[in-house]
């Protein structure tokens, strides 16, 4: 039997454009903000749903402002058991980006998965995270401790990277070799040089590793950080490279793509990439330091 997965990622902006504003106020209207999308990734048969990076609130990183820490919370918590229910009325997988409170002090920038029927499965966390030119994430975020887990999902076997993690290509091989069938990057990221890269280094690890990926991003202007403009653009791409849909670069959307899982086998068995590994040559990637 076919495996086709349909996968959709959503793209958003702040409603609330407003630094001063209480962030209680913010959280809850990107939550609010969002709901209609994921009820109509309900309504198109979407089977597996990501989120943009902290996707309840705005990209708080250049701010330095520690007040942001009132939206973190724990997971599970109030917005899993929230996304759980929607998962379990569409019969939907959630892939729920969200700041993290484990204790006191101790934050982290993760993504909690929910699989088809409520049912909560774990997190990842965010294991990279750049400290320079606006985003000072270490501010505000500890580096994840959790590895990088798969979650086998009612549909699939997903992975999760998050946004800075896509520049380095060992965690995306970790994924691969772990059984992930589809890896999804949530992100948050500005025009310039990544921009260049947001459709470079993902499509490469999908051909690297021979699974799909989910790589979506938010859209607008900031303010009053005004770091940048995000570009959207979030896409799918196959284990070919090949682009199966993209959204744009200024509009909330949901970008839907319909994921051929028995592509990757086909796909691995031209480019072997797996059997042609060679583990025992590579120790000095961890012996090697910094």
């Amino acid at each position: 039997m076919t495996r086709i997965v349909t996968s959709g990622l959503i793209q958003m902006s702040n409603p609330i454009n407003d630094a001063d504003a209480p962030v209680e106020r913010v959280r809850d209207a990107m939550v609010a903000k969002h709901l209609p999308l994921i009820e109509e990734a309900g309504k198109k048969g979407v089977q597996i749903l990501c989120l943009q990076e902290m996707f309840n609130g705005p990209y708080f990183c250049p701010s330095q402002d520690a007040r942001w820490c009132d939206i973190a919370e724990s997971i599970p918590g109030p917005t899993t058991e929230m996304m759980s229910k929607i998962a379990a009325e569409h019969q939907m997988v959630l892939i729920v980006p969200i700041y993290e409170r484990e204790m006191a002090g101790v934050y982290y920038n993760t993504a909690a998965v929910i699989d088809a029927d409520g049912t909560y499965l774990g997190k990842y966390r965010k294991n990279h995270l750049p400290h320079t030119s606006g985003f000072w994430e270490k501010f505000f975020f500890k580096p994840g401790n959790l590895g990088y887990p798969v979650f086998e999902t009612r549909y699939a076997t997903i992975g999760v990277y998050i946004c800075y993690d896509r520049h380095f290509p060992e965690g995306a091989r970790l994924l691969g070799l772990a059984g992930a069938e589809i890896v999804f990057n949530p992100s948050a990221t500005v025009a310039g040089l990544s921009q260049y890269l947001w459709k470079l280094e993902q499509p490469a690890h999908a051909v690297a590793n021979g699974f799909y990926m989910g790589c979506s991003n938010r859209v607008g202007t900031e303010a009053p950080w005004n770091i940048g403009k995000f570009y959207g653009s979030s896409y799918f791409v196959d284990p070919r490279g090949k682009f199966l849909a993209e959204g744009s670069e200024d509009d909330d959307e949901l970008v839907v793509a319909e994921l051929d899982l028995d592509k990757i086998e086909e796909v691995r068995r031209t480019w072997q990439f797996y059997r042609d590994r060679r583990p025992e040559t590579y120790e000095d990637l961890i012996e090697l330091l910094p």
